[in-house]
């Protein structure tokens, strides 16, 4: 005789249902990546589009994240998160426009938050099933239970399976017409489609059927999107060729930086003076470890335009990174002084000047640092430098705030606790580092309370933290 419990039963229900949310869930990548370059170009092209879904540029951002496979994702908040490897197999800057417009048709529709009705509904189901399988079971007929409870949580699953696709397919429409009202032809946005029908046939996977998958087949989309394109003004209107020059590069210089140095040089051989692919071999050569090549590559660039931030940041970098410092400091100010002190460029060309080891720059690299870290304080790099610089100035309390605001950026708030009290010992009592050191404490206590599943206590005080949640939870793969 089959010996269940309700709280078995419970359980397995349970383990079911993870299990089909976590099938639906892109696994969040180990890294992200962040270039001023890129950051830049990804901002613009995106800009008309945003505008378009009647969002404020101001609070989307476009994250890249470091992993391989096709993908991109929202989160909660404004968040659009495309994989390197969609870059990677993207041909032209309007086929990325076209993932973005995708994922902004799911920001603007809410699905981050709506994703808990379909839980809902199958959850229901779900409960529905439990029931009648605890009944059954109750009776002594376990085998009887056993399929019920099977059946309804199959059920479930195709419910929300369902309610998934739905939302996919209100994304691919909704962007389509982010895309027709920013003018912007919908050909990148089939052409990327066609690419995935094409991996999904070589991976055997059935063209006729996309009942028990979280997304309608690639075919499906691109039948539905041809209709509306294909009437859209827009849909004949030639690529932006300064989007796609600048497309190319940074996709060069991102096959650079993820690809073995091997797989960079055989995509872009020495006789390909492009500026692409001098730009991807000076990657190429500085993560080979050949600095003299690298820095050649990157010279013939800086050559070619003598006031582009970023290939003086490339010069610089590269110098950097090869132990030369000393020499890395003028393309790194220049780069500095022509991006505006862009935030990413100004902490490495922070690092550079604390890495020369020469008192004199200590000054500077201050100055430069906290420019950077108040254009942008979710760079736990530049925070890290700006409290090198204090210590060695003797200035331990701001020392302690910077290492406590780097702490919480990574993920550690129960390393930011003691330094942010320390940094409260030291500073005067209300002044602006004074208050944010507090601020930092108490955020880092009420993660660790909400981790330890302790509910805080009201205090009087409303703390905020400034980093953005790159980690909450995930909705909607492309």
């Amino acid at each position: 005789m089959l010996n269940f419990t309700i709280k078995n039963i419970i359980k397995s229900l349970l383990v079911a249902v993870f299990a089909c949310l976590y099938a639906l869930q892109p696994a969040m990548a180990q890294s992200i990546l962040r270039d001023a370059e890129t950051e830049a170009f990804l901002r613009e092209i995106s800009e008309p589009l945003i505008v378009a879904a009647k969002l404020d540029p101001r609070n989307v951002e476009i994250v890249l994240v470091n992993d391989p496979s096709i993908n991109a994702f929202v989160a909660r908040g404004q968040i659009v998160y495309l994989h390197t490897g969609l870059i990677k197999v993207s041909d032209t800057a309007n086929e990325v426009q076209g993932v973005i417009a995708h994922e902004l048709g799911h920001i603007e529709g809410g699905h981050v938050i709506r994703f808990s009705d379909g839980a809902s509904k199958s959850n229901k189901l779900s409960i529905g099933s439990l029931i009648l399988a605890a009944a059954a079971i109750a009776a002594g007929a376990g085998e009887a239970g056993i399929g019920i409870l099977g059946a309804g949580q199959q059920l479930a699953l195709g419910n929300l399976l369902s309610y998934n696709r739905t939302q996919e397919s209100v994304a691919d429409a909704s962007g389509a017409r982010y895309l027709a009202e920013a003018g912007i032809t919908g050909k990148g946005s089939i052409a990327f489609f066609k690419k995935l029908q094409g991996y999904e046939i070589r991976r055997g996977i059935p063209q006729n059927n996309s009942f028990n998958r979280t997304h309608p087949l690639s075919g499906e989309r691109v039948e539905a999107l041809q209709a509306k394109y294909l009437t859209d003004p827009a849909w004949e209107k030639p690529l932006n060729q300064e989007w796609e020059t600048k497309f190319q590069r940074i996709k060069a210089k991102l096959l650079g930086f993820i690809n073995n140095p091997d797989q960079t040089l055989n995509v872009y051989p020495e006789d390909d003076q492009s500026i692409a692919g001098r730009y991807a071999r000076a990657y190429a050569w500085h993560k080979a470890a050949y600095p003299n090549k690298a820095i050649a590559e990157a010279d013939s660039l800086v050559e070619s335009n003598p006031d582009d931030p970023y290939f003086l940041e490339l010069k610089g970098q590269i110098m950097l990174e090869s132990g030369d410092p000393e020499g890395a400091v003028e393309s790194l100010r220049k780069a500095n002084d022509l991006s505006r002190s862009h935030p990413l460029i100004a902490s490495i060309f922070g690092h550079a000047l604390i890495a020369t080891e020469d008192p004199k720059y200590l000054d500077e690299a201050k100055s430069v640092l906290r420019t950077s870290v108040s254009k942008d304080n979710r760079n736990p790099f530049a925070w890290y430098q700006l409290g090198v610089v204090y210590q060695q100035q003797g200035d331990t309390a701001r020392a302690s705030l910077a290492s406590a605001e780097r702490y919480l950026l990574i993920g550690q708030p129960q390393n930011a606790v003691i330094p942010a009290r320390k940094a409260q010992a030291g500073l005067k009592e209300y002044s602006a580092d004074w208050l944010r050191a507090q601020d930092v404490e108490y955020v880092a206590l009420g993660i660790l309370e909400k981790r330890n599943g302790k509910k805080r206590k009201d205090k009087g005080f409303r703390f905020e933290s400034n980093r953005s949640n790159r980690s909450s939870s995930i909705l909607s793969p492309f």
